[in-house]
């Protein structure tokens, strides 16, 4: 059983979706802490629903009208996402706004150290992980209709600004290392020279493979998302390689020959080759930002627990990062100069 009006869900699938025949068993995966999302399993196949979640939130979050039109416009370019099949954005259907996609089946990577696979299979999969992101940087979002997505230019000045409220708005403690954090972060934000989509969350376990070798089937997750500039996506995916392996996305000490998983100078040097860069500025400022950001979705998070509103199980568990979030984050801001 779900916490969805099956009934109405079923009479939605059958007008909306072409192809679908029912009936559908719905499920609720667990995780995702914000979106909550289910697996529906029907006789014209499997499909996921993602929906806002119920209860007050703040203002422009959960946008899933804003998700299903970018995989809805990658989906045509081959780039890999999940096929839309539609979107409700009747609350009285369920509640609140939703959308349906294909369900991808394929392997889902929690584990950055990649255990149980060969060195040359790790590699094979972190080059198609930062392939995969070239890639995505590489679509010309005008073309594909995106053009309005986002405003293009001074991305980390407005991100800056936008977590920076979004912690206020549910700021539960003082925390003298954040004070300084939104301070010192806007004084300090360097030139965007570049605008692409950004995926906002871009990591291992935000990647469906296949169930044999390296290919990225699908990329999900893509609430985050927005244009801006694309070193805010590289410089958050190479967070794995400063953050301590926890049986998460962290590879730091992992690298090299024995283990087959590239060092970050080869990511930045894979990187640079596909989107013709010549390098990359100083990560220090990247890594702060980056880690004050994830500190006000976890501040997030938090005040959702206080208020009853948290999706996901493993939000108290999250929660209890967050005095580790802010002070590795002023440690990267201190390495940038602060």
């Amino acid at each position: 059983m779900s916490d969805l009006d099956e009934a109405k869900l079923e009479a939605w699938l059958a007008a909306h979706v072409a192809g679908y025949a029912g009936p559908a068993s719905v499920t609720k995966f667990p995780g995702g802490q914000s979106n909550p999302t289910y697996r529906i399993d029907a006789g014209s196949g499997s499909y996921v629903l993602r929906r806002k979640p119920f209860g007050p939130i703040l203002p422009s979050a959960h946008a899933v009208e804003r998700e299903y039109a970018l995989i809805a416009a990658l989906h045509p370019t081959g780039f890999p996402v999940a096929r839309p099949y539609g979107l409700c954005e009747d609350p009285e259907v369920l509640g609140s706004p939703f959308y349906i996609m294909e369900m991808v089946e394929g392997r889902t990577l929690w584990d950055g150290s990649l255990p149980g696979m060969a060195p040359a299979g790790r590699t094979a999969h972190y080059n198609a992980i930062v392939d995969t992101l070239a890639a995505l940087h590489a679509v010309d979002y005008a073309a594909v209709g995106l053009g309005s997505y986002g405003k293009p230019g001074n991305y980390f000045a407005r991100q800056v600004e936008r977590w920076s409220k979004q912690y206020r708005m549910s700021q539960t403690d003082e925390l003298p290392e954040v004070e300084r954090l939104i301070e010192w972060l806007p004084r300090t934000v360097p030139e965007q020279t570049r605008t692409s989509i950004v995926h906002g969350d871009y990591r291992i376990d935000n990647l469906i493979f296949a169930n044999a070798g390296p290919q990225v089937l699908a990329v999900l997750d893509w609430e985050l998302s927005t244009l801006g500039d694309p070193l805010a996506d590289f410089s958050y995916f190479l967070m794995s390689w400063v953050t301590e392996p926890e049986g998460r996305s962290g590879v730091k000490g992992l690298t090299g020959r024995e283990t087959g998983i590239p060092g970050i100078e080869d990511m930045v040097a894979r990187y640079c080759a596909a989107t013709g860069r010549d390098g990359v500025p100083d990560l220090n400022w990247y890594f702060a930002y980056n880690l004050f950001r994830l500190t006000g979705i976890v501040q997030g998070i938090k005040k959702r627990i206080i208020d009853g509103n948290a999706s996901s199980a493993n939000a108290a568990a999250t929660v209890e990062r967050l005095p580790g979030l802010v002070a590795a984050a002023w440690h990267f801001a201190q390495e940038a100069g602060a």
